[in-house]
């Protein structure tokens, strides 16, 4: 692979504006943690679930700067629109549903004992999935990085 087409990445706005718009909604976790729990938890940003989607935002941003800059009637639009609607119905649907079980079995590990000690000191991953309003939060989100983006490049 030559050093120019390495470099590409750097350059290539669709990439560029998906990344910005990821790192947004990250960020965009950590004061909206805080509103709900009252208290700052700065690991927020490296972490899936939480409000706004990540996920949502980053391929929501990418299926508009698709359209914009490939025609919304092309195939790598239909593509990628429809890559945004799984990424989306899975964030609400099977990753939430994750997340519920993991609060359950937890519960029920923090019970169990075996010989007066707890069987494990391992706890799964409880926020992994989304709402509907965190999944809105994160379409907002990659609308308007893509909009800032389409308005500036």
């Amino acid at each position: 692979m030559e050093l120019h087409n390495i470099l590409g990445l750097f350059s290539n706005q669709v990439l560029l504006c998906c990344i910005t718009a990821w790192f947004v909604a990250q960020a965009l976790k950590i004061p909206t943690y805080y509103l709900v729990e009252k208290k700052w938890d700065w690991h927020r940003f490296f972490g899936s679930g939480g409000m706004p989607s990540s996920h949502t935002a980053f391929v929501v941003s990418l299926t508009l700067m698709i359209g914009a800059t490939q025609g919304f009637d092309s195939a790598i639009f239909a593509l990628s629109f429809t890559m945004a609607a799984i990424v989306m119905y899975d964030a609400t649907g099977v990753r939430r549903e994750t997340g519920k079980q993991a609060v359950v079995i937890n519960e029920i590990v923090q019970k169990m004992f075996v010989n007066g000690e707890s069987i494990t000191d391992e706890e799964l991953k409880e926020l992994v999935g989304h709402t509907h309003v965190e999944v809105i939060g994160g379409v907002i989100v990659g609308l308007l990085t893509a909009g800032l983006f389409l308005l500036f490049m």
